[in-house]
């Protein structure tokens, strides 16, 4: 069964009340309630005001649980334009419409409507959240063969490097062993010369 409410001649533009209107379409009531609750705006109040006279019409003239009650369409027509004139320069006049709005909330009982609504507003839900970048999983072998990677090139640079190092060692003490001769037959040719000017 649906239960009707209509808020007439509300003095804000339809623009404005659609926006909120569309927040609470497919909701519970109670849920309906707390977000209008915390919306700060003045439509909410407007809307809030209306939903409640849906309910309590469901309540006491339809005996219809209040748990069980779900939006199914709220709109905002447009209502008559109050128009008006505020004076310029030179004369002149320039136009103020005062627009005005009609609020329609109805509400529904129906089981099928409800697990249908409810599925609509989990994909709104879905679609709204910020979407995460799924970080890649590794196993912890995974893990392990990556580092056993990683540290098998830099163990082989290791033994190169030792290699080096051992190579210019071995040619250092060539190399001092051959200063070292060279020395030595330095001197005895300086000995032999000394004792050949004697």
């Amino acid at each position: 069964m649906d239960v009707r409410s209509t808020y007439k001649g509300a003095r804000i533009s339809a623009r404005k009340v659609r926006d909120v209107t569309r927040e609470i379409q497919g909701l519970p009531v109670s849920h309906a309630l707390d977000l209008l609750a915390f919306t700060p705006r003045k439509a909410a109040r407007l809307v809030a005001k209306t939903l409640k006279a849906a309910v309590a019409d469901a309540e006491n003239n339809f005996e219809l649980a209040v748990d069980s009650l779900v939006i199914k369409e709220a709109t905002a027509g447009e209502g008559p334009t109050m128009k008006r004139f505020m004076p310029r320069a030179r004369g002149s006049a320039s136009p103020i419409r005062k627009r005005t709005s009609r609020i329609n909330i109805v509400l529904t009982e129906d089981a099928d409507l409800i697990e249908a609504m409810e599925k609509t507003s989990e994909r709104k839900r879905k679609k709204a959240a910020p979407k995460k970048k799924a970080a890649k999983k590794t196993t912890p072998k995974a893990k392990k063969e990556s580092k056993a990677e990683v540290t098998e090139p830099a163990g082989e640079e290791e033994t190169v490097v030792e290699e080096v190092v051992a190579e210019s060692a071995s040619e250092s003490t060539v190399d001092s062993a051959a200063e070292e001769t060279a020395v030595d037959s330095g001197d005895k040719e300086n000995t032999a010369e000394d004792g050949d000017k004697k």
